[in-house]
């Protein structure tokens, strides 16, 4: 499954409407990341294919959002983004965490295996 570029409605839809809850509720079935990003950035770049192997590796479990941070500007200054790349990770439990900065591939399958699908692995080490 290929990461999947948001626009600002699409996140308000799949993610959390901001202009309508003051609380964070998360409106997806499955943990996400959110790649805010640039085209331009060479750090987002380098981050870019990492992440579509992810997609591949733990489709059906998470979901991949990039978000272009020229594009959809309003998103960038709701979540106070002031470096690129800037990931939001969304657990199981819908709660939100904010990283910034380029993380190597080992760093997000630590993440992912245990701070967004930590009831999955559990399940396999029974």
């Amino acid at each position: 499954m290929p990461t999947v570029q948001l626009t600002t409605s699409q996140f308000k839809e799949l993610v959390f409407d901001y202009e309508n809850n003051s609380d964070w509720k998360y409106q997806g079935n499955l943990p996400a990341i959110i790649d805010f990003y640039a085209d331009w950035c060479g750090p987002c770049k380098m981050v870019a294919p990492i992440l579509e192997e992810l997609s591949n590796e733990y489709k059906d479990q998470l979901v991949i959002y990039k978000v272009d941070t020229d594009v959809e500007q309003e998103l960038s200054a709701v979540f106070g983004i002031q470096s690129i790349p800037t990931l939001l990770f969304i657990g199981a439990n819908g709660e939100p965490m904010m990283q910034p900065g380029a993380l190597p591939k080992h760093v997000f399958k630590k993440v992912i295996d245990e701070h967004l699908l930590p009831q999955q692995v559990d399940e396999v080490k029974e």
